[in-house]
């Protein structure tokens, strides 16, 4: 088992800020020029429009504040959150728990704040910082179990969203046409089986961690928990066979709430994919469950990479139409300029 414990972040001219914006708290680190964190701090987090703004804006001045800083002395934001994320834009859509169906949130953060700030789905934010934490970003995917489940791939240092930003939706592919719905309208997707809310409504008991609840009670012997629990490493284990053979990635960093549950997680996990490599020589010859690591509980992932997406703002970490037009709009842009400045005309 691997745990990822190194901090690799590049050295910047100034002071980035990072933002996880969650559905009840929103943490923010400051990176300093030689890539330390500065500071680290968690503030609640508003629902609405106006709220979230406001909660960005609010963690930007505390984590500001704790780092011992002047305004001016932030080079950069950078914005992860929940829902679809236009590319190149900062308007977020559908973002259901934060009570948000269309906020340009970079630009009426970046008006208020006077520094460029860039805006990425949390999931993807989180694959860059987990990238940074392990110290190489060359292959690698984050795959995220929490509520849902969804996965951001990291090829060479750059963030792949795909062609229409998709890249990485393994949540909802299906692996069991007979299984549970999925609140997508499919039936037995990875979510039925690994995401967190899907996974409590079909335990249907009361507790606070439900999660751990079906773990315990099926260590105890109780039949329903044990299949839950089961259900549980083989969408895991599906999610990341999909990944490696959809991307190729050599890595998949596993995190999201329900990786609290540490060995008792991995370790199924594990099992699980050497069960299926077993009847499979194209399988073993993957050597997946190899290929898994746990992020560590804790680590502020998805803050990380929004501060290295915001960092890059003038010059995105990021694939996907809008912004190969961009870039292709942009250099058709510099040639004019250099051929008018040349006396040269067609």
């Amino acid at each position: 088992m691997v745990y990822i414990d190194e901090l690799a972040i590049p050295a910047g001219r100034g002071i980035r800020v990072g933002l996880d914006v969650g559905g009840t708290k929103t943490e923010a680190v400051a990176l300093g020029t030689d890539g330390s964190v500065r500071a680290r701090v968690r503030t609640p987090t508003g629902r609405g429009d106006d709220k979230v703004v406001e909660t960005v804006l609010a963690a930007v001045d505390e984590v500001r504040r704790e780092a011992e800083l002047d305004r001016g002395e932030i080079e950069s934001v950078g914005i992860g959150i929940p829902g679809l994320v236009e590319p190149g834009t900062g308007r977020v859509l559908h973002a259901v728990n934060l009570e948000v169906s269309s906020l340009d949130l970079g630009g009426a953060v970046g008006h208020r704040l006077g520094v460029p700030v860039a805006v990425e789905n949390d999931v993807k934010a989180a694959a860059l910082g987990a990238g940074a934490l392990r110290g190489d970003m060359r292959s690698l995917a984050y795959l995220n179990l929490g509520t849902g489940v969804a996965a951001g791939i990291v090829v060479e240092g750059e963030l792949w969203r795909g062609a229409r930003g998709t890249a990485g939706e393994v949540g909802h592919i299906s692996v069991d046409p007979h299984g549970r719905i999925c609140g997508c309208g499919q039936r037995g997707c990875v979510e039925t089986f690994c995401g967190g809310g899907a996974v409590a409504r079909a335990w249907d008991r009361p507790g606070s961690l439900p999660i751990r609840d079906i773990y315990d009670a099926a260590d105890a012997g109780d039949a329903h928990a044990r299949e839950l629990r089961e259900g549980i490493a083989f969408g895991t284990a599906a999610a990341v066979r999909i990944i490696v053979l959809g991307a190729d990635v050599e890595t998949v960093i596993i995190g999201g709430g329900i990786t609290a549950l540490g060995r008792r997680l991995f370790d199924d996990v594990v099992v699980r994919l050497r069960e299926e490599s077993s009847g499979s020589a194209f399988l073993a010859s993957l050597r997946l469950d190899e290929r898994i690591e746990l992020l560590p509980l804790g680590s502020p992932a998805a803050a990380l990479g929004a501060a290295l997406i915001g960092a890059a703002a003038r010059n995105p970490l990021v694939h996907g139409p809008a912004t190969r037009e961009r870039a292709a709009q942009a250099e058709a842009k510099r040639t004019d300029n250099t051929t008018q400045r040349a006396g040269i005309h067609g």
